[in-house]
């Protein structure tokens, strides 16, 4: 019997290109993050302030029906452009969003940097700007949902729990200040994480960092302010410059007197700086096509 042997076949196919291609980056950035342990739980628990606080809307509305537990109208109760900024710029927020980072971002590229992945990634017809997108696209994913999507359904409950539109007619501004500050948060976190995955092989030691220096630039606030109480030490703080701009964006006043456009500087500074990092250090590879 005749055995043939049957050779390579060239593709002559048609590549076209694909706005989605980093699509499936982003989908098994989510799914690997689920896997983790513990994070499910971690991911639960991340929405009870957002639960709280929607109580809180309720109650604003049902005061009368809530007065054997409340003494008169709490701070808490008036729901104002200031209460979603407490939402959105509590240090406790800010801290599960560190957290979330940790869970999810500090593997992204760090893990790809380890397997050297990165050569298979680019060995296809996938941009250095695709790789980048889905692994932003990632982490976004995680922060909108903690920020964005709560911020918008605060907005759509005070209107549903009130049958009117009069909170809305007050501050018609309010939706957009949610949708810029939480994009705001996303941009500044995502290359934040990302940046400091790209600086080493060890997701653990990108999770120390992540963590490290969020709470180092607070600690060096505290210990210079408590000498010197300038107010423009503030500007050394991760939290308190998201906190300036967030006083900013939501027309309140800030806590410290220092321009609000110095700690926005400072924050794209920061995501300039990631850019550069993840520049440098994720370098692709030309696709013959």
């Amino acid at each position: 019997m005749t055995i043939r042997k049957k050779g390579y076949t060239h593709w002559e196919g048609e590549l076209k290109e694909s706005f989605l291609v980093w699509f499936p980056l982003t989908r098994l950035g989510i799914k690997l993050a689920f896997q983790r342990r513990f994070f499910r739980l971690f991911f639960f628990s991340s929405f009870l302030p957002a639960l709280i606080f929607l109580a809180g809307i309720y109650i604003s509305e049902r005061l009368e029906d809530f007065r054997f537990m409340l003494k008169g109208s709490p701070p808490f109760l008036q729901i104002t452009p200031n209460f979603f900024k407490i939402y959105l710029s509590s240090g406790l927020f800010l801290v599960l969003l560190v957290l979330m980072m940790i869970f999810v971002g500090s593997g992204l590229i760090a893990d790809d940097l380890r397997f050297n992945a990165l050569q298979l990634y680019f060995a296809r017809p996938l941009r250095k700007i695709d790789y980048l997108v889905g692994k932003i696209a990632t982490l976004s994913f995680f922060i909108l949902l903690l920020s964005l999507v709560p911020g918008l359904l605060f907005i759509l409950f005070k209107l549903l729990f009130a049958g009117n539109l009069v909170f809305l007619r007050t501050y018609p501004w309010l939706p957009l200040a949610v949708i810029g500050y939480s994009l705001l948060l996303t941009l500044f976190f995502a290359g934040y994480a990302l940046a400091l995955s790209a600086l080493s092989r060890n997701s653990r030691y990108v999770s120390l960092m992540i963590f490290g220096i969020y709470i180092a630039s607070d600690i060096v606030f505290g210990i210079f302010y408590q000498n010197f109480h300038h107010p423009y030490l503030a500007l050394l703080s991760i939290k308190l410059n998201l906190q300036q701009v967030a006083a900013a964006i939501f027309g309140q006043k800030p806590f410290y007197q220092v321009p609000w456009e110095l700690s926005l500087a400072i924050l794209l500074g920061l995501m300039v700086g990631a850019y550069f990092i993840l520049q440098r250090r994720i370098r692709s590879v030309e696709v013959v096509k």
